[in-house]
């Protein structure tokens, strides 16, 4: 019971963050932190390293939620820009 109290915050953290990207991070740091303590041995360090990964990949993950109606083009001379996206895609 008092795990579960001790997790409840974390995960309500990732829902309050402002972007897809911090929710993802702050989500996937909370999770990563806690399975990586049930799934290690030494609980500390298994939440430490659990987290840190969890962290770079719930950001990861929010990003591509980020700039989802935004288009990469090119122009007649190979630059890249982003504008975007035409209706329906």
């Amino acid at each position: 019971m008092k795990k579960s109290l001790l997790i409840v915050p974390a995960l309500l953290l990732g829902v309050a963050a402002c972007t897809p990207t911090q929710q993802g991070a702050a989500f996937g740091g909370a999770s990563g932190a806690a399975i990586g303590a049930l799934a290690s041995g030494n609980k500390v360090e298994g939440a430490l390293i659990g987290g840190a990964v969890g962290t770079v990949a719930g950001a990861l993950v929010g990003r591509t939620q980020e700039n989802r109606n935004v288009c990469v083009y090119r122009d007649e001379y190979g630059r890249r820009y982003e504008a975007r996206c035409p209706q329906g895609y």
